[in-house]
């Protein structure tokens, strides 16, 4: 098997082979253009109608009204984690609330706290991130600005089930991680984000979608560069955006639209994928040990250990033999991870279930 097939990394993540090789190709030259797409100008029509079907192409994935305005920014979540605040969370509403569930979204808490007052809703470090809350139940004040969250935890293998129900404050989402994975019902969200280098593509392009209503409270004085305003009004190329990642990320809507039938079609492959996943490991037994508790597990990420490091390495060592990449944990907790984002294939997760088989029946 091709080992662009077996690469588990939690990210940059396994792209489509169909999209690899479109993007090898468009290295050399774009088919439409004859130059290389390393050398296309982001002022050309070819990339105004590029940056046209990547939200058009979104849009129709996401089942997403006019009510919303998509944009294609720069930054990762990392930086987000700072715009969003500063955009949002505006003096005539109390202190925007964050979800503390797990690495990231910590990371994001920070963050906010920098730039102004923030409050955690729910903190799940004292359970070591083992755990989510259901938001529903959340005591939230009616007039925070929005509460945050990160949808799926990929560090510790925790993952938010879909919001359905309507929350008494605007939602923003980082659902950099299993984006388009899952059907979501968008029009619950304020606003949602997603890096590419999970599910979208090669890192360099983070995708926001933003209610426009909340357009409307963005504070006058911002950096023009930090301000939503500026990249809606300029269809995402105020500056030299990211051609190439915004390219591949176009490449793989194509492919989750046209050869995956859609994001349900998607939803029915990675629900195999992670049940196959976590049987192996359950037929393990004792042997291993999974991270999450069943409940809030991830089927987007699976963090596990064999509980001796000398056997995870050992995993790793056997693993890469057999063309099997990017099984190492998070350096915040160890152990191993196996992620399955939309372009690990089955026979790719049933190649990595007969590895961890044979590896126990051998070594533990």
């Amino acid at each position: 098997m091709n080992p662009n097939a077996l690469n588990f990394s939690g990210g940059p993540g396994a792209l489509p082979a169909v999209v690899l090789d479109e993007a090898r190709e468009a290295l050399a030259a774009l088919p439409e253009t004859g130059i290389s797409v390393l050398g296309m100008s982001h002022r050309s029509d070819w990339f105004r109608d590029l940056l046209e079907e990547a939200e058009t192409n979104l849009r129709q994935l996401l089942g997403l009204s006019d009510d919303y305005a998509i944009t294609f920014l720069q930054g990762g979540s990392s930086l987000q984690f700072a715009m969003i605040p500063m955009n949002f969370a505006g003096s005539r509403f109390a202190a925007p609330e964050y979800i503390a569930s797990g690495y990231w979204s910590k990371r994001a808490c920070g963050e906010a706290a920098k730039v102004g007052a923030s409050r955690i809703a729910w903190d799940g470090t004292a359970s070591g991130f083992r755990q989510l809350p259901a938001l529903e139940r959340l005591d939230l004040d009616p007039n925070a600005a929005y509460l945050h969250y990160v949808t799926n935890e990929t560090v510790e293998g925790l993952q938010f089930p879909t919001c359905d129900v309507d929350m008494p404050v605007p939602l923003i989402a980082d659902m950099s991680s299993d984006f388009l994975s899952t059907p979501i019902n968008a029009n619950r969200y304020a606003m949602i984000y997603a890096h590419a280098q999970k599910n979208l593509g090669p890192s360099g392009v983070t995708v926001a979608v933003i209610k426009r209503s909340m357009l409307e409270r963005i504070p006058d004085g911002l950096p023009a560069i930090l301000d939503f305003r500026t990249h809606v009004t300029h269809g995402s190329n105020y500056n030299t955006p990211p051609v190439f990642a915004i390219y591949v990320l176009t490449l793989v809507t194509r492919w989750l639209r046209d050869d995956i039938g859609g994001v349900h079609a998607m939803q029915v492959i990675n629900r195999r994928k992670a049940q196959r996943l976590y049987a192996t490991l359950g037929e393990l037994g004792e042997a291993v040990a999974i991270h999450a508790e069943p409940q809030w597990r991830s089927q987007m990420n699976v963090a596990f250990t064999f509980g001796d490091a000398r056997l995870d390495s050992a995993f790793v060592a056997e693993a890469r033999e057999r063309g099997i990449t990017g099984l190492e944990g998070h350096r915040s907790i160890g152990g191993l991870r196996a992620s399955l984002y939309n372009a690990v294939t089955e026979e790719a997760v049933a190649t990595l279930c007969s590895a961890l088989m044979e590896f126990c029946e051998e070594r533990v």
